[in-house]
């Protein structure tokens, strides 16, 4: 249920730990020569407002199709994309080295032969794993040693010979032949006879459902078309419930089939085109649960385990502004909610039978300012995940109410609860990271508190945490508010401004930026640059207030937050000014065309990937996929005249004008249907001409990919690699010389 939400880690080469070398410079006579976009100016009238877009042709008039078959893309759009992918290959190719060497070194620092923690649920313990060369995941299991709870009793089985793993699904093999391929969900049967998963074949997001008997081996052949990717088998393991994707790319019903194959029954049909929906089952496998929301309005609807065929239940009506998301506890509903300006939620019960609001008590009472993430049950044991000020806490209760906490004394750290994988269990999974220190991942015992380390992640070429330095700085925004800023850096570099920095934001939706691990920016720090995490307003990472500061009339604060991070940043002395490169995608794209125009002498460089800039069009076209679901989130431009007017004031490709902006990186995906290839196309076809400092306009399109990019695991490091030798370049000004 992300919107546009971006989602975002190998033999090396040796790093090196101060500043980067120029790059090699070749003489050219010329430089390549940009596309031109031929413009067509279309006039819109719209609440008494008059636009022209003059690039309104970009988009594809069958776009719809186009998603599902790439190979449908008007002949004059699939001609200027491949002019435009052609001048950017050409402007970047003195990085062919670079971006060579840094796919080597973050290759280098992935294990390729890994696998997961197992986990346990019943006789098996199902995980995944790579094998040397894998771009893809299988999934495996393993029949279970040692002793389980089933039914209430205890089961023991132990092995002289160590069991032999069954492999439910090669990813490697599915993909053969196809130039994207990308398994978003998988689940297993409660009775574990099946296994099914989702596949996306072209980055559309228009999901397949299969489904696989595991004591034949076989696909069953009644595939289910047109899914989101959401599916849940029903507890008694007879029935299959899915969310259904309709032509416009939103999910619209929720269906129910036998497993293994039959008759299609509607479950569930929302009127509403600004839901998103989903089902699944309660940990405790007593409901089935189709839960409905937008930003800011959710409702969830039940249906009994033993009784999948009945007709679905509402839980609590839903009222506008009122969130809430409900799992159940044996004899009792378990809700997190912001009911009763609970802004940053609270975790209400009620008995199983009344689960109206009227029969709501506060279990865990609201306390401004930490944001209660999300609730993981077990029999005799709740936890919650808090986030503030930036970072996590993981808080454990029992039935009684007793609680205790796990938390890490760091200036910037991520932890994540894991939950369990089954039911009637004491213990839960959860990981650890920060900028600098690679994930471990922990079994924690609820009744002992004791810990149990399962894995770390291995990076083969090398890592000591004690070479880096993470930081974390509050930046005075506009308003007073300290925005926090995250910074990661080698020991070696110097904070005297000298260092070339990149700048992460992103700020919408309320999703944080977790200050976590990830090896490939590594390729940036171990060359000497500092990379900083702003955690601006639009993101729940100060709570959700700190959400609500930063949307609708708001939206603003996401803006000036992120200058304010950069300013800060060099007044410390961590940085200056034209040595900085933003760098954000998807929402976090808007971030990055509205800083552009409002600051743009600050930057170098900005990359921005799959980037929503084109807003005032988009959020005023009913037939994409995201505009009523995201009304709440921006506005309403077709109804409201003061949302189309603020929305007018910032839209980063509503607000291009003539100015010396930095070199632009921006990045897209023919099948993307969240943030749809035109955006950047129109954002670059305005931009280049605009731009009065001679520096490049560059437009990388994935003609066989979505949002997400390339599916494969080092087929991605390419394209991340392909950004960071971007930076690079555009603070060592390799323009001059392509």
């Amino acid at each position: 249920m992300n919107r546009r939400e971006f989602v975002a880690t190998t033999a090396a080469s040796a790093l090196v730990a101060a500043a980067s070398p120029a790059l090699a410079r070749q003489d050219a006579p010329m430089s390549p020569t940009p596309p031109v976009a031929k413009r067509i100016p279309v006039v819109i009238e719209q609440l008494g407002r008059t636009r022209t877009d003059d690039y309104q042709w970009m988009k594809d008039d069958n776009w719809q199709a186009v998603l599902r078959d790439p190979t449908l893309i008007k002949a004059d759009v699939k001609e200027h994309l491949e002019a435009e992918n052609a001048y950017r290959e050409a402007m970047l190719a003195s990085t062919m080295p670079l971006q060579t060497q840094m796919f080597e070194e973050m290759k280098g620092r992935i294990k390729e032969d890994d696998s997961s923690v197992p986990a346990p649920d019943g006789p098996w313990e199902y995980f995944t794993e790579f094998r040397t060369g894998d771009q893809h995941p299988r999934y495996m299991r393993v029949e279970r040693q040692g002793t389980w709870i089933e039914n209430g009793q205890p089961v023991t089985k132990n092995f002289i010979v160590a069991p032999t793993p069954q492999l439910l699904l090669d990813c490697n093999v599915l993909a053969e032949g196809k130039a994207y391929s990308e398994v978003s969900a998988v689940e297993h049967s409660p009775d574990h006879t099946l296994f099914a998963y989702a596949e996306d074949a072209q980055g559309s997001e228009v999901h397949r459902i299969y489904v696989k008997d595991l004591a034949s081996g076989e696909v069953l052949p009644d595939v289910i078309q047109s899914a989101t990717g959401n599916f849940t088998f029903s507890p008694d393991s007879q029935w299959i419930f899915w969310t259904n994707r309709d032509d416009n790319g939103r999910p619209d019903k929720i269906f129910r089939r036998p497993a293994r194959g039959g008759d299609i029954t509607l479950v569930y049909e929302e009127a509403d085109d600004g839901m998103f929906m989903g089902v699944e089952r309660t940990s405790d496998d007593a409901f089935i649960v189709i839960s409905i929301q937008n930003q800011e309005t959710s409702e969830a609807r039940y249906i009994p385990g033993n009784r999948p065929e009945d007709a679905p239940q509402v839980l609590a009506e839903r009222e506008v502004a009122v969130r809430y998301d409900a799992d159940h506890w044996l004899d009792r509903w378990v809700i997190r909610t912001n009911a009763d300006e609970a802004i940053d939620f609270k975790i209400v019960q009620t008995p199983t039978g009344t689960p109206g609001r009227a029969g709501w008590t506060d279990l865990v009472p609201h306390t401004p300012g930490r944001f209660i993430e999300g609730v993981a049950l077990v029999k005799e044991f709740i936890a919650r995940q808090e986030r503030a000020d930036a970072n996590t806490k993981i808080v454990i209760r029992d039935r009684e109410g007793d609680e205790h906490e796990i938390a890490v004394d760091e200036p910037a750290y991520a932890l994540s609860l894991g939950g369990a994988s089954e039911f009637e269990t004491t213990t839960m999974r959860y990981g650890y990271n920060s900028p600098s220190t690679p994930t471990s991942t922990y079994d924690y015992d609820l009744l002992t508190r004791e810990r149990t380390l399962r894995k770390v992640q291995e990076v083969p070429s090398g890592h000591d945490p004690a070479d880096y330095v993470v930081e974390r700085l509050n930046a005075p925004a506009e308003d007073g508010q300290m925005v926090p800023v995250t910074v990661l850096r080698r020991r070696t570099t110097p904070v005297d401004g000298s260092a070339p920095l990149l700048l992460y934001g992103y700020g919408s939706y309320g999703i944080p930026m977790s200050a976590s691990f990830s090896t490939g920016r590594l390729s940036l720090v171990d060359r000497g640059w500092i990379y900083a995490i702003a955690h601006i307003r639009g993101g729940s990472d100060k709570g959700w207030g700190w959400f609500l500061e930063g949307r609708k009339f708001k939206k603003k604060n996401t803006f000036t937050d992120f200058t304010a991070a950069a300013d800060h940043l060099i007044a410390r002395n961590y940085a200056r000014a034209g040595n900085i490169v933003a760098q954000g995608g998807s929402a976090g794209g808007l971030l990055m065309g509205a800083v552009t125009n409002m600051r743009p002498e600050l930057w170098a460089g900005v990359i921005g990937q799959v980037p929503f800039v084109d807003v005032i069009n988009t959020m005023s076209d009913t037939s994409l996929p995201l505009t009523p679901p995201e009304w709440p989130e921006w506005g309403n431009p077709i109804e409201d005249v003061e949302a189309y007017d603020y929305i007018a004031s910032y839209s980063p490709y509503d607000n291009i004008e003539a100015k010396a902006y930095p070199a632009i990186l921006a990045t897209g995906g023919l099948s993307d249907p969240r943030v749809t290839y035109w955006e950047p196309e129109k954002w670059v076809a305005k931009l280049r001409p605009a731009t009065t400092s001679g520096k490049p306009v560059l437009l990388k399109i994935n003609m066989e990919a979505g949002h997400g990019g390339a599916s494969g695991r080092f087929d991605y490091l390419k394209e991340v690699a392909h950004d960071y030798a971007f930076a690079v370049w555009a603070i060592e000004k390799g323009w001059e010389a392509a």
